[in-house]
């Protein structure tokens, strides 16, 4: 039986199988297991200090001729000879010649290792490392390929990892970088070297920015890198997001998508929601302190197209606020709205029904963490959002089984519902809705709220149950 499939088709065969799978292919004989350690295309490994570490993983690497991605992760914190002798097994491995992404975080990376890194694998499009500081990144020409970018900052100044000082890329011309998406962490103010980065960067269109004390460079060859900006992500920059904001309003006409988490003052946020000249579609905020009415009469008066909502703890928003942008998305047709942990909802009795009433295009529903949200006001909406196809409620503790039988009776195109942590709905309930909801696909519930006949159910119906 083992000889009726040709090498070729079993491969084509493990290529299309779902990650979970391996194991059990891995187990059936030897040439399985070889077939599809040659047939992988990606790779994730979590490292754990041993004697072996570098003949294993070598080792292992020569397997897996075809990989195209590779993620190297330790879990401790590896001297720096450990940490360019793996990146050297990488650049020295068979498939570096076709490696296109590549996530190492294995400790910050010396120079020289980049440099090797940079003549074996050439057509690397994706790259996250984490470096040691001062900061330069001249190195990134060597790398034409390159379009996706992740830097993690070193918190430890003691390291030394050849690098030149920081000042240096001031001696150095500006280059135009193919670079399209670019992910930071750790900035610091006086991280300098990044200022030739944001010089070189003129097709950036994802943007993401953690933790950072700074931009490391001046905000006006900040604000030109944000011209051609689709997607901007600001999280905890607490002290930069204000400047940032400001630089996008000027600079930036093609935004459609922004995420703002713990950071920013309100008069900051109300000048970019007033002035912002991009016709924004997703907004994603996490500011608890932050964020009031007068910003969401901001964003209901400039951002006609919204199609994504999503707000989390934002405690001082009231329903005012909130009705005031339904009715301005209700001719647009928002598609997604998230009221995470914010208390408005159980505050304000009635609320939701007249969200519901505005915003009968619905799609994506997520009211978790509303732990005093009863039964009544969550039926009350959904009676007229009957287009979700997505539901999470989860830590709603006080919702029961009456709910569910809501859910199934006005959501007739429901295909993922979250209900984890929601105590007062019981197995009974579940049961029920697994077998009467017609187009369920997946479903998040404690494991030991699943009856036999619900997880009978899940198997004939095709149904995913994440516990």
């Amino acid at each position: 039986m083992d000889t009726v499939l040709c090498d070729e088709l079993l491969q084509e065969i493990f290529q299309r199988l779902p990650p979970s799978s391996s194991y059990s292919v891995s187990l059936v004989c030897k040439r399985w297991l070889f077939l599809y350690r040659s047939s992988t295309t990606s790779l994730s490994l979590r490292l754990i200090p041993h004697p072996n570490l570098f003949p294993s993983l070598s080792s292992l690497l020569s397997q897996h001729p075809s990989l195209s991605s590779l993620s190297l992760l330790s879990s401790s914190d590896p001297s720096p000879s450990t940490t360019s002798h793996l990146l050297s097994l990488v650049s020295n491995s068979c498939f570096s010649p076709t490696l296109l992404h590549l996530r190492f975080l294995a400790g910050p990376l010396s120079l020289p290792s980049l440099s090797s890194l940079s003549k074996s694998c050439t057509r690397l499009t994706s790259l996250f490392v984490t470096l040691p500081r001062p900061i330069t990144l001249t190195w990134l020409l060597s790398f034409p390929c390159l379009r996706d970018l992740s830097i993690v900052l070193s918190s430890d100044d003691s390291l030394d990892g050849g690098w030149v000082s920081d000042h240096d890329s001031f001696a150095v011309s500006d280059s135009n970088l193919g670079l399209e998406s670019l992910c930071l962490v750790g900035i610091r103010g006086d991280d300098w070297g990044i200022g030739w980065l944001w010089r070189s960067c003129k097709n950036l269109k994802r943007l993401q920015l953690r933790s950072c004390q700074g931009i490391g460079g001046s905000y006006s060859s900040f604000g030109q890198s944000l011209q051609g900006l689709q997607e901007l992500e600001l999280r905890t920059c607490r002290t930069v997001v204000d400047m940032v904001l400001l630089k996008l309003s000027e600079n930036c006409i093609s935004l459609n998508s922004l995420l703002v988490y713990d950071g920013g003052s309100r008069e900051g946020l109300l000048h970019f929601f007033t002035h912002c000249r991009s016709n924004l579609r997703k907004i994603d905020l996490r500011l608890p302190l932050d964020l009031d009415n007068s910003h969401l009469f901001a964003v209901a008066a400039n951002f006609r197209g919204l199609v994504t909502l999503r707000l989390q703890s934002c405690c001082l928003v009231t329903g005012e606020g909130l009705k005031a942008l339904a009715i301005a998305a209700a001719s647009n047709g928002l598609e997604e709205l998230a009221l995470i942990n914010c208390d408005v909802v159980e505050r304000e009795h009635g609320l939701l029904a007249t969200l519901g009433q505005h915003l009968r295009a619905l799609r994506k529903l997520d009211l978790s963490h509303s732990e005093m949200l009863i039964d009544k006001e969550l039926i009350s909406m959904l009676v007229s959002c009957v287009n979700l196809i997505e539901l999470r409620l989860r830590g709603c503790k006080r919702l029961t089984g009456a709910a569910m039988v809501s859910i199934l009776r006005s959501c007739k195109r429901l295909e993922t519902v979250d209900i984890v942590h929601c105590f007062g709905i019981e197995s009974e309930a579940i049961e029920m809705f697994m077998k009467n909801s017609p187009r369920l696909r997946r479903i998040q519930v404690e494991e030991y709220k699943l009856s036999d006949a619900a997880r009978m159910w899940a198997s004939n119906k095709f149904i995913q149950v994440v516990v």
